[in-house]
């Protein structure tokens, strides 16, 4: 009879195991939040995850992605700007396309609101919007993109 080794085993719950095999190997809190949000149907907004979906269930797989996305857009609210600065560079500069380029987008796309977690306050949504948009604008400026007029 054949034995089988288990390569790796699950962790307890959806949210554990996210964290412990998906979150915690993105370097960036703006990584996390653009993969999270990118988990988020643009039809409905429920998060859909296959692989935690297969393993925990449809429910306790979205309500993971949810409290995930909220506990880091939180911890994203509660960095220095300085600090923010600093991730938001180190995940751009991570990023095959150019500087300047990725933040152009950022700034004229819906990207900015999209990494919004539905849950959050009206003065955290803009506090966030804010200081994203206003770091895009350093980023994109400071590599050699110019303001573009607006005609």
């Amino acid at each position: 009879m054949p034995r089988f080794r288990v390569k790796g085993t699950l962790t307890r719950n959806a949210l554990a195991d996210l964290w412990k095999h998906t979150l915690s190997r993105i370097p960036t809190v703006t990584g996390r939040l653009v993969y999270l949000a990118s988990l988020r149907d643009a039809n409905s907004g429920q998060y859909k995850h296959h692989g935690l979906a297969a393993a925990f269930g449809r429910d306790e797989s979205t309500r993971a992605l949810q409290e995930s996305h909220e506990k880091t857009f939180a911890e994203w609210l509660e960095m220095s700007l300085e600090e923010r600065a600093m991730d938001l560079r180190l995940h751009i500069t991570a990023q095959e396309d150019a500087e300047s380029a990725i933040a152009e987008y950022w700034m004229a796309s819906d990207q900015v609101t999209h990494l919004i977690p539905s849950g959050a306050y009206p003065m955290e949504r803009e506090l966030f919007q804010q200081d994203l948009r206003a770091l895009l604008q350093i980023i994109r400026n400071s590599n050699g993109g110019a303001p573009q007029s607006r005609g």
